[in-house]
């Protein structure tokens, strides 16, 4: 048993079935030996966790970022969303908080970059930051709890159906707008919407 191989299986466990099923005790038993020995090489599950991260955003090749703050932040964000699109289990590990891929960071910190040179306060920049995130974040994991839902049997979809003409004195746009609602959703386009945050977080700091 060595550090890589226990490594590799944690990543396999999170891919295959989620952080849930990941401790330290399925991880010996997949390579054979007790958990205690598994302390011999990491110091906990948090730092298995940071090991089977490290390396994942520089399999992804980095894009050519245009000159621009305002399209050079865009496009950073853009390839975040992107990148972690393909690896869903990296979104459930970041999660948790606090752990993350150090070779991930130069995302955030070409984003603070933009906003500095735009013209914000650090203060600012990290709160825009913070932001962009949270916008990448949400759609991901919507769009997981989606995917699974829609793979469940018999499952009866409640929104927008549930909305009918009584409706309509309380709700008359989302009533309107009920029978388009799929189609207009399927054409949401992420980096648009992530264009729109950025041009107003951006104006904002100008502004203040």
């Amino acid at each position: 048993m060595d550090l890589d191989t226990l490594v590799s299986v944690a990543r396999r466990i999170l891919q295959e079935e989620g952080v849930a099923a990941l401790s330290m005790r399925r991880v010996a038993k997949e390579v054979g030996a007790t958990p205690m020995a598994l302390y011999h090489h990491v110091r906990d599950k948090d730092e298995l966790l940071m090991l089977t991260l490290a390396g994942t955003a520089d399999s992804v090749p980095r894009p050519e970022l245009p000159d621009d703050p305002r399209d050079r932040m865009l496009a950073v964000a853009v390839h975040m969303h992107g990148t972690l699109a393909r690896m869903p289990w990296v979104v459930e590990v970041l999660s948790l908080g606090d752990l993350t891929d150090k070779g991930a960071l130069w995302m955030v910190e070409e984003i603070i970059d933009c906003c500095l040179a735009r013209g914000l306060t650090p203060a600012r920049a990290v709160a825009a930051y913070r932001t962009i995130w949270h916008c990448v974040y949400g759609d991901l994991v919507f769009r997981q709890s989606m995917a699974r839902r829609a793979e469940e049997p018999d499952r009866v979809r409640h929104f927008p159906d549930m909305l009918t003409d009584a409706d309509a004195g309380e709700l008359p746009h989302m009533t309107a707008l009920a029978g388009r609602w799929l189609e207009l959703t399927a054409a949401y386009d992420m980096s648009v919407q992530l264009g729109a945050v950025i041009d107003g977080l951006l104006g904002a700091g100008e502004r203040g």
